[in-house]
């Protein structure tokens, strides 16, 4: 099969599929286990005792031309007592077709236990900008169907997020893309697309700052458009070590749709280091699904610089709210 032709069936894939028409803001890996867990729960803006910038850089299918790359750059933080404001830039290739967009946050989080007490309930809201689009410029077979131009339209979205701690406890909820108004690429109308996914997330931290630390979690989402279903099994461990922390955590990913002969689950180790503000986390991701693309892994580089920081009120040690580092 020549070149040309490859190109012109992944364009057709993409639109029979969908996939360009209805195109998500930002995917939902395992990176949240990158104490990077705003990237997925608005809610999560500012909530913890230092501000976070974060920034990774994401290749699917190692080896690949045209395979799947991320890149984002987030960053949240308290402001005042309550309120906590965060920023997501990202863009998204995937093949011919591309988004990049950028998302505002506002959080608000009340504690409502006793003084010295973590009881916290949070609230965030979530606005962003999406540029999609599809580079036909390479393609040199004439079809009717191919325009050999870059089709570009812009859309508006919006998550809802809560969340609660209760001491080592933590729990989270989202609503992703709750507006519909993402515009086809194919013709110049509106369409009210359905890209809504909720998730949910239980946690609970556990063990001693001087020993072997563990933190159990789930995390449930359902895409209503598709009915699709998948839940993460996560275990994350940390070990302090003079100056520095060494984390690891494995992640097991089930889909559920229905159809037991495409039902996708991959598996996800990550292993990170803390030292004073700095952190660095890679994080490998291989499919095992019964329908494959390709038999590469997936891998993720994760920076981060803690900022901001303010003396803990509550130092009960759970990552998600105390940053010892």
């Amino acid at each position: 099969m020549s070149e040309n032709m490859k190109k012109v069936l992944v364009v057709l894939m993409l639109m029979f599929s969908g996939y360009v028409d209805a195109q998500e803001t930002l995917p939902v890996y395992s990176d949240y286990l990158s104490d990077n867990v705003f990237l997925i729960h608005p809610s999560a803006a500012g909530i913890g005792n230092t501000g976070k910038i974060r920034l990774t850089a994401r290749n699917q299918w190692s080896g690949v031309d045209d395979a799947p790359e991320l890149q984002t750059f987030s960053f949240h933080s308290r402001v005042g007592e309550n309120t906590g404001l965060g920023l997501v830039i990202f863009n998204d290739k995937n093949g011919y077709h591309s988004q990049q967009g950028v998302q505002g946050t506002f959080a608000y989080h009340l504690n409502v236990g006793r003084l010295g007490e973590l009881n916290q309930l949070s609230f965030g809201l979530s606005f962003m900008a999406v540029n999609n689009s599809v580079d036909e410029s390479q393609f040199t077979i004439p079809d009717p169907v191919i325009s050999q131009i870059i089709r570009s339209e812009s859309y508006f979205n919006a998550d809802f997020s809560m969340a609660y701690h209760r001491n080592r406890f933590f729990s989270y909820f989202t609503a992703k893309n709750i507006m519909l108004s993402a515009r086809t690429l194919y013709n110049d109308k509106y369409e009210s697309l359905n890209l809504r996914r909720y998730l949910a997330t239980v946690g609970y931290f556990t063990g001693r700052e001087e020993g072997i630390q563990l933190e159990p979690s789930i995390m449930g989402q359902i895409i209503e458009r598709t009915g699709e279903k998948f839940v993460d099994f996560n275990i994350k461990a940390y070990k302090k070590f003079g100056k520095a922390q060494l984390w690891v955590a494995l992640s097991y990913r089930q889909g559920f749709d229905g159809n037991d002969t495409q039902e996708l689950s991959y598996i996800t180790p990550i292993v990170g280091l803390n030292m004073n503000d700095f952190m660095l986390s890679y994080t490998y991701t291989k499919l095992t699904g019964d329908i494959l693309f390709d038999d590469a892994g997936y891998h993720q580089v994760t920076l981060g610089l803690n900022v901001f920081k303010r003396p803990a009120k509550r130092q009960i040690g759970c990552p998600n709210i105390y940053n010892a580092f």
